[in-house]
């Protein structure tokens, strides 16, 4: 009964997953091509604005955009499915190749940021627990209320202003200067000043969670027990709080990876940096249908997973989330 009623549960899951990618889908196809624009000009650039009607016709023939648009779906999923997502309008290259070259950069810049927020928001939330009610709490609480609330848009201007414009210190933009690609220490100048940007636009908010987790654990019965044999504040946080509060931190990990990304995404367009949310904004903007699509569905699918993820964690700490008709909700076992 047990590795039946696994079966089934992870193959809802995975049915929810294949669902949920092909309403995403959907949705962009039709959004992209009702939107206004003309997807012409990102394939021809200014030549497009010089073609006349017949010339125009052909060409959108040629791009299979004259057919109605549940044609151009049809044509684009079964092509998607053999693993052919078409060329860039743009870039002139299978989208995929495009994607790839920028991927590492986002990989870096966001999977760096993801790490960073959580290290520092552990630490930074116990320091604030540790300190409840002292002039360093308050201060760092406030100080972050106010970060928390700063656009990661106007963030990135104002680092870009005082950093590299007033100051020069650092790089305005790129991922590296021209002809340094292997360049490490090159790269990491570039990175400091968008990595800089999604850190402190989300360090706060996670921070400020971790904190009051850890002070709800602090106010449990168990912890008057420890207190009564002696033990400091310190150590009850860091030995006996901490260990309670971590599942739920690795679920709010996994419910984050959206917002972390999201916010990534932003940075890159600000501080024009090669990576896939810049590629997302030049796709959205010159209407390069195919890269769009793939590029909105490898982000809904980050999504949808990692929602899954923090699901499936949230059912391990409490498996009554499983839902009722589960075996192991109504404490009924088997070897299966």
């Amino acid at each position: 009964m047990g590795k039946r009623y696994r079966r089934l549960y992870y193959g809802k899951k995975l049915l929810g997953f294949f669902l949920s990618v092909f309403l995403l889908s959907v949705a962009v196809f039709y959004i992209a091509r009702l939107a206004p624009g003309d997807p012409l000009v990102s394939y021809y650039g200014s030549q497009a604005e010089r073609l006349g009607p017949q010339a125009r016709a052909q060409a959108e023939e040629r791009l299979g955009l004259r057919d109605p648009i549940y044609v151009q779906y049809a044509r684009w999923l079964q092509n998607a499915l053999q693993g052919d997502f078409g060329i860039s309008y743009k870039y002139k290259a299978d989208v995929l190749e495009v994607i790839g070259g920028r991927l590492g950069n986002t990989l870096l810049l966001g999977g760096g940021g993801f790490v960073l927020v959580f290290s520092l928001a552990l630490g930074l939330g116990l320091f604030c627990a540790w300190q409840e009610g002292r002039w360093p709490d308050r201060l760092l609480c406030r100080l972050g209320t106010v970060t928390s609330c700063i656009p990661e848009f106007w963030l990135s201007l104002v680092l870009l202003l005082v950093f590299a414009v007033w100051l020069r210190w650092l790089p305005s933009g790129g991922a590296y200067s021209v002809g340094r690609s292997g360049d490490i220490p090159d790269r990491a100048a570039h990175l400091v000043l968008p990595m800089a940007a999604v850190v402190a636009g989300h360090l706060w908010y996670y921070a400020y969670m971790v904190r009051s987790r850890l002070l709800e654990e602090a106010r449990k019965e168990y912890v008057r027990l420890a207190k009564s044999k002696g033990l400091g504040a310190w150590e009850i946080l860091w030995k006996h709080c901490l260990r309670n509060a971590i599942p739920s931190y690795l679920s709010l990990m996994a419910i984050s990876v959206p917002h972390i990304l999201g916010g990534t995404y932003i940075v890159e367009t600000v501080f024009s940096y090669p990576g896939v949310g810049a590629l997302s904004y030049e796709s959205a903007r010159y209407q390069d249908y195919n890269l769009l699509m793939v590029l909105c569905i490898l982000s809904g699918a980050v999504v949808i997973l990692c929602n899954m993820a923090a699901q499936a964690i949230q059912e391990r700490i409490d498996p009554r989330m499983k839902g009722a008709g589960a075996p192991e909700a109504r404490g009924v076992g088997g070897n299966g």
